[in-house]
């Protein structure tokens, strides 16, 4: 039985934020129209970053922030299936999926490695490989109880794996200018392949232009279907002298409790609905139309929850692991695209 009292609790603890990302993202549209080269996107995270850093970074914001960033993104994403086809889909091909693996691969058994050489446990280089190779702070929540990380470990590496995506975020279309002159593959395979979190390939590529957007989308998305195979290594790491424990993981498994995001299933079941023609193009209009304005709202909520103090504050060797693990990422992206794509 539905439980008003705390659905009306819920909505009253998510309103403040929820307005303050609505109220950025509306101002931002408005802003693009002057400056359109700079688009709503990049404007929104950038305004949000100014307004949550200076006054508006109370707590009674920061579930409104929360849902604004997770939730609305996850709609957008959704969304957006409906306004692709299979055969978009299909762009990626062979190759590009051969890419998001080796990219994948590279980044564990770097990520993995770099940790042991800096002198981190072995829980604290599970959360930062997972984190990276597939998606930011999900992969890392995912991750930590099949490896039993305690919760300081786990905050670290959220904290620094999101202060390495939020740099590259800014860096990755200044960089894929300079290389591939923006060309959407290629610019879509370092942007959706790279960065460590959905909101920050969406926030990139939408920095560049919106076919950029929606393909580096599909190269993150390619990413994060591979959550549960990336989750199951861990544990089978960790664990492999243990056949109870491994035996559990198997059943959690097979039970659904490690599971990819509903975001990717629905966006599977748009592109699915919009493929056979049973999402008309007027319909897919819409679709688009409220992807973005969701999306929007969303990036301004990501920038809200950016803390500037807290990027200064990380201690230098959890830094060093976080920019050495960035800066093979990109070295790795750059060496396949110009093999594979």
């Amino acid at each position: 039985m539905l439980n008003y009292k705390d659905i009306f609790k819920s909505i009253k603890e998510i309103l403040p934020g929820f307005i303050v990302s609505l109220i950025i993202g509306i101002v931002s549209i408005l802003i693009s129209k002057f400056v359109p080269k700079l688009g709503a996107a990049t404007i929104s995270i950038f305004l949000g970053m100014f307004v949550g850093n200076i006054f508006l970074d109370q707590k009674i914001f920061q579930k409104g922030y929360k849902f604004s960033e997770t939730d609305l993104l996850s709609y957008s994403i959704v969304l957006l299936g409906g306004t692709l086809s299979v055969s978009t889909l299909m762009e990626l091909g062979f190759n590009g999926i051969l890419f998001v693996v080796l990219q994948m691969s590279v980044t564990i058994v770097g990520a993995l490695y770099i940790g042991k050489k800096l002198g981190f446990s072995q829980n604290f280089r599970f959360l930062m490989a997972s984190g990276n190779a597939v998606c930011g702070s999900s992969a890392i929540a995912a991750t930590a109880p099949v490896i039993d990380a305690d919760d300081k470990d786990k905050g670290i590496a959220i904290t620094i794996v999101n202060v390495t995506g939020i740099f590259l975020m800014f860096l990755l279309p200044i960089l894929t200018q300079k290389l591939y002159n923006h060309e959407t593959v290629q610019t879509s395979a370092m942007i959706g392949g790279t960065l460590q979190s959905v909101g920050q390939v969406v926030a990139s590529g939408a920095m560049v232009n919106e076919g950029v957007k929606d393909l580096s989308t599909i190269f993150k998305i390619v990413r994060v279907i591979m959550l549960v195979g990336v989750v199951f290594l861990f544990g089978h790491l960790k664990h492999k002298t243990n056949h109870d424990i491994l035996e559990e993981e198997i059943q959690d498994t097979k039970k659904g409790k490690i599971k990819v995001p509903w975001y990717v299933i629905g966006f599977f079941i748009t592109c699915a609905l919009f493929s056979t023609n049973i999402i008309s193009p007027q319909l897919s209009e819409i679709c688009k139309s409220l992807s973005n304005k969701f999306e929007i709202i969303a990036l301004a909520a990501i920038g809200l929850r950016v803390n500037i103090k807290d990027l200064i504050k990380q201690g230098k060797s959890v830094s060093l692991y976080g920019l050495f693990v960035g800066t093979l990422q990109v070295i790795t992206a750059i060496t396949l695209i110009g093999i594979l794509l």
